[in-house]
């Protein structure tokens, strides 16, 4: 481990001296961005190392006075300062090791997530708009920006189905382990007998996929317009401004009406689509390691049953590391970084066990 550090040190050290380099930054703007970039990237692992360089050379300077002629009162005091600082190199060590995983080539991206409801008819409609009202207060909370791409409302305050993109430096990192099947218990307003219902909403995560992550052939792609329907004012009723895009090797379909735009719209589902093209192409490079990660947290299957939110009790249990908290309304209005870095933390120690 202490080699590969020494060697991003060197390695940062260099890129700090080509950013700096004035040729570079007017000759070659883009080599310049891409040594910024990698420059960034290093940087948290450069300055942790330097702190885990420090507290070696303390601990090695007071080692060495342990055997200089001292007084008993220093003496102690010099065993408890040792104590302290092998337990600050101990805390370090992991850090490091932590901060040298795989970077997920993801993390930094924008995310597009889609909600649709599953078992339990209205219930799990609305269940699905509770889903969507804490992932957009969740990104409100980290200055995040929500844009969305396309719904389908039962006009109770439901989805049947909302696709909406997330906009944030980190996103992907974040939320990366939402996509599973979430299940609600609570009783419905609609049940006179005051029986608790068991509902279920899937959730998937897609990160953004940029234009050098897939290109599709227009040849590819089949793209009808129609007339809107559902709320949306006068204009987006009267207009054929939906448009559906049909990926004709995969038969995904992805459907737009939110926009009064028709431009608008095929922007939006093609984004969708891309995504969801990104995502599968994704998973394909993925299958030879599976049998590696099916003990780690899962980011990505869909059937998988990952959370129950039980109203009556208060709670929020996610099932993959059985953690439970007993603070759901907080949690359904965006308050997620608790569980979120008991997943990241999980994770993270998962791949440690795989590397050792």
């Amino acid at each position: 481990m202490l080699e590969k550090l020494d060697f991003l040190a060197s390695k940062y050290k260099e890129l700090n001296k080509k950013a700096m380099d004035p040729n570079l930054i007017n000759e070659d703007r883009e080599e310049w961005q891409r040594v910024m970039k990698e420059q960034a990237d290093l940087e948290p692992i450069v300055n942790k190392y330097e702190e885990y360089r420090k507290i070696k050379e303390d601990l090695e300077t007071a080692k060495e006075m342990l055997y200089e002629k001292i007084d008993e009162e220093t003496k102690d005091f010099l065993k408890e300062e040792i104590k302290e600082l092998e337990s600050k190199v101990e805390t370090l060590e992991e850090e490091l090791k932590v901060l040298l995983l795989p970077k997920d080539p993801n993390d930094h991206k924008n995310v597009i997530v889609e909600i649709r409801a599953g078992a339990g008819g209205d219930e799990a409609a609305l269940f699905a708009g509770v889903l969507f009202r804490m992932y957009v207060r969740y990104a409100e909370r980290n200055n995040w920006k929500v844009e969305l791409m396309s719904s389908n409302e039962i006009g109770i305050g439901g989805f049947k189905e909302v696709i909406f993109m997330i906009n944030g430096k980190g996103a992907y990192s974040r939320l990366k382990y939402e996509s599973g099947v979430h299940r609600v218990q609570r009783v419905p307003e609609t049940e006179s007998s005051g029986r608790i219902h068991t509902s279920t909403a899937t959730v998937a995560v897609l990160p953004e996929a940029e234009d050098i992550d897939i290109e599709i052939n227009p040849s590819d792609l089949r793209i009808d317009v129609f007339r809107s329907s559902g709320n949306g004012g006068q204009s987006v009723n009267t207009t054929d401004s939906a448009v559906r895009v049909t990926h004709i090797p995969t038969g995904i379909v992805i459907s737009c009406q939110d926009e009064k735009s028709q431009l608008k719209n095929k922007e939006k589902a093609l984004k969708i689509l891309k995504s969801r093209l990104y995502e599968m192409k994704l998973r394909e490079q993925n299958e030879e390691l599976a049998q590696m990660k099916r003990g780690q947290v899962g980011t990505g299957d869909r059937s998988e049953r990952i959370r129950t939110y039980n109203f009556p009790q208060g709670r929020v249990t996610d099932h993959r590391i059985n953690l439970t908290l007993y603070k759901l309304n907080n949690f359904i209005d965006g308050d997620l970084d608790e569980m979120i870095d008991a997943l990241t933390t999980t994770d993270q120690a998962e791949r440690l066990k795989n590397i050792s």
